[in-house]
């Protein structure tokens, strides 16, 4: 299929279920338990990749870290040493920890913004939003209060790890929904746009939450950490499907965030085989990045109750 206005091709299905684990390097990011190295994105500057990975030191507490790579060798990576590069706020509603960063260029102002976890002592987990000059390794809230806050059923529980896709003047954000009493076990994909005007200005779907699951067992418990990514025609959704002992690795594809397309090959990247691997009994947290050739997936890998970052590949067809 080819898109009529830019000439392309879609993304086959077939490419989203061939990421295959780099030989060598994995994890990229990781700490010795029981902290956790995880929750990692990473955004492409130039010859340049830079990581905004988190630490979690215990129980909600969240800091979040800066690293870098070139991006012939996206493990060679070099740590800021200024890190931790941001942390909880005072008084707050991310007072406890902050996590899940999503950075992206925002061509409006040609500055960088950050979309982000916060957890807040005694409030649910809530969306916040910073904002960078160019200098990755430092950034300022936009705003003391969440973008995204927890108000609706869908979310009682939170309304929390945000991804990010531009079309034109327009934000999409894909976040999780999280409401322990009902809705899969509490954990859905939920939908949001702002202009890039003002990324503040945030929107909610009123459809949400706008996806529950494919309707097979192995994501028919919880869906979370849904990761956009933007092809010629459709906006691609990676995600953590849950069929109450393990996630699993899942891939959608929408035009309208009405309607979804689930990829045949689901779930298209499943826990290690290995038992010794540091992703042996889980993965979510799926961000892909394009350079050259290659697609390249950010992943959070799970052995025994840690989290540790991973990356695999899959090249373009």
């Amino acid at each position: 299929m080819t898109d009529d206005v830019t000439g392309k091709a879609a993304i086959p299905f077939e490419v989203f279920a061939g990421f295959k684990r780099i030989e060598k390097g994995n994890p990229i990011l990781a700490l010795q338990p029981p902290q956790w190295a995880a929750a990692t994105h990473a955004i492409v500057i130039e010859d340049i990749v830079h990581y905004i990975w988190c630490q979690r030191e215990y129980g909600p507490r969240w800091l979040m870290m800066h690293a870098t790579a070139p991006i012939n060798d996206l493990t060679a990576i070099t740590q800021d040493p200024r890190n931790p590069i941001f942390g909880p706020s005072e008084h707050g509603f991310d007072d406890e920890g902050v996590e899940y960063p999503f950075p992206f260029l925002n061509p409006a102002d040609g500055k960088y913004y950050m979309y982000y976890r916060g957890k807040g002592e005694g409030t649910p987990e809530q969306t916040g939003l910073l904002i960078s000059d160019g200098d990755l390794g430092h950034w300022t809230r936009v705003q003391s209060v969440p973008v995204i806050p927890a108000e609706y059923a869908y979310e009682a529980d939170g309304s929390t790890h945000p991804s990010v896709a531009i079309d034109g003047n327009t934000i999409h954000i894909i976040y999780t929904g999280k409401a322990t009493k009902s809705y899969h076990d509490g954990l859905t994909m939920c939908h949001a746009t702002a202009p890039t005007s003002n990324p503040a200005a945030v929107t909610k779907n009123p459809a949400n939450p706008i996806f529950k699951g494919s309707g097979q067992a192995w994501d028919s418990r919880a869906v979370r950490e849904t990761e956009l990514f933007k092809g010629s025609q459709y906006f691609h959704v990676l995600y953590g499907g849950f069929d109450g002992e393990v996630w699993r690795i899942g891939h959608v594809r929408t035009r309208d965030f009405r309607t979804f397309e689930a990829n045949p090959y689901n779930p298209i990247f499943t826990p290690s085989d290995d038992s010794d691997a540091f992703d042996c009994d889980g993965v979510l947290t799926p961000q892909v990045l394009e350079i050259g050739d290659t697609y390249y997936m950010i992943y959070a890998g799970k052995k025994g109750q840690e989290w540790q970052t991973g990356l695999a590949e899959a090249r373009k067809r």
